[in-house]
Formats: structure tokens, C-alpha cells, sequence
């Protein structure tokens, strides 16, 4: 079964234009939102099978992203 990677458009599509906003206008918010995508890439790589690590590997990685989705969301909703 193929995993679907989750973009955070995906995760939050209410906010699409401020995600779009805070990636252009700031910096803080565009470093987090690139680290989460590329955490996001990596785990959906390990859970199609094409990478292997551990399962406690694999869980700090969800935790890492768990993380940084929720301050992303903090980010975003302070914005509004």
C-alpha cells in the first residue's frame, strides 16, 4: 500500500493563503514549514518501504513532525 505524504496545504487547506503568505513574508515560518515537509517526505519514505530505520526511530520522527505541525499552527493562527 502506497503513503501519501501530507503537505501542510493538505493538513490545514482552510489556511492555504496564509500558509502561502507566511512562507513569503516570514522567515521563521518558512524554516519550519521546509523542515516539516522534509520530515513529512522522509517518514512517508520510511513507511512505503524505500528507507528502513527502526520502529523507535520512526517514532521520534513522528514526534518531530507532531511538533512542528503544531507550531506551524500556532504561527498560522496567530497570524490571522
Amino acid at each position: 500500500m502506497h503513503i501519501e505524504h501530507h503537505p501542510l496545504i493538505v493538513e490545514f487547506p482552510e489556511q492555504r493563503d496564509a500558509i502561502h503568505h507566511l512562507k513569503t513574508t516570514n522567515h521563521h515560518f518558512a524554516k519550519l514549514a521546509r523542515e516539516y515537509e522534509e520530515l513529512d517526505k522522509a517518514i512517508t519514505r520510511v513507511e512505503n518501504r524505500e528507507e528502513n530505520v527502526g520502529d523507535l526511530e520512526l517514532e521520534q520522527l513522528k514526534k518531530q513532525r507532531l511538533a512542528l505541525k503544531d507550531a506551524l499552527h500556532n504561527l498560522l493562527t496567530a497570524s490571522a
